[in-house]
């Protein structure tokens, strides 16, 4: 099968959310996702882009990063490519729904430290779909470049969850792999999701509110996945440059208690408030070129 060429969309502005969030919920109940569907090939183009500095303060106050300093935590290029993914993933030739979709993993590479007062160039595009054993997962890359070098760069999966007959099974991993020493037992707040919604633009309504994430299976809101692997690197650190790796084993409910742990290697997780079920599951090195 041939594979259909990439264009490139070069905007002007960053794209306004409530309108892209709107139109992504509507959509939603018409999506029939499969693994096989087709998928946008546009690759977004974000040049000239400045930080607003009052609302990376807002982020790095909920997320546990330290204030003030010059330097973008390693997690914030998501932020500013959320509006661009939402826009890819919103339109009608994107397979899945918006609504109830799940950030399933993320991998970062930071190449060098990014000033918060630089000029950076965004670009953002939908790789491929894969099966999963509970539906199909859509991989969205993004990149942050600083003049023509390339500074970051992310793979995120999300899956949207239905019937999977006829798709082979994933090779089974292990359920409680053995803990890693707690380090600090955090209890959520509630609002939590809202606030995070608020800093990030992110208000998929799974993390908003009990009455919003139950239509979509939850029985409470859940913390968002980026929010969770922030709030832990905020912990940990992460070296000027970093691979990071993350995998989101099971939501957060809000509230909740959940432990953190971090061992050898870079390893770092959140488990529930016993330390048994695992929430999230990470690594964190030095990026060597």
């Amino acid at each position: 099968m041939t594979t259909a060429a990439r264009t490139t969309n070069t905007l002007t502005g960053v794209p306004a959310l409530p309108p892209l969030l709107l139109r992504g919920a509507l959509l939603s109940p018409l999506k029939r996702p499969r693994p096989d569907a087709d998928f946008p090939r546009t690759r977004l183009v974000l040049p000239g882009l400045r930080v607003d500095l009052a609302r990376l303060a807002a982020y790095e106050r909920v997320c546990g990063f330290p204030t003030g300093a010059d330097a973008l935590p390693v997690t914030y290029p998501h932020v500013l490519a959320f509006p661009l993914a939402m826009r890819l993933m919103s339109g009608r030739d994107f397979p899945l729904p918006l609504l109830g979709l799940v950030h399933t993993s993320i991998g970062i590479t930071r190449r060098a430290t990014m000033p918060a007062t630089a000029e950076y160039e965004l670009t953002t595009y939908v790789e491929g779909l894969a099966p999963h054993r509970r539906g199909t997962e859509a991989t969205v890359v993004t990149e942050l470049r600083s003049g023509a070098d390339l500074v970051w760069e992310s793979r995120s999966t999300y899956l949207a969850r239905h019937r999977t007959a006829g798709h082979p099974p994933e090779a089974p991993s292990p359920r409680n792999p053995e803990p890693l020493p707690t380090l600090a037992r955090w209890r959520f707040a509630g609002d939590v999701g809202r606030r995070y919604g608020a800093a990030s633009g992110d208000r998929n309504p799974i993390h908003l509110h009990p009455l919003t994430a139950r239509p979509f299976g939850f029985p409470r809101a859940i913390a968002h996945g980026m929010w969770t692997v922030a709030r832990c690197l905020a912990e940990h650190g992460t070296p000027d440059a970093a691979v990071v790796r993350a995998d989101f084993r099971a939501p957060v409910a809000l509230p909740g208690t959940v432990t953190y742990g971090a061992g050898e290697g870079g390893r770092f997780e959140l488990r529930d408030g016993e330390g048994r079920r695992p929430h999230l599951s990470g690594e964190v090195g030095p990026y060597r070129a």
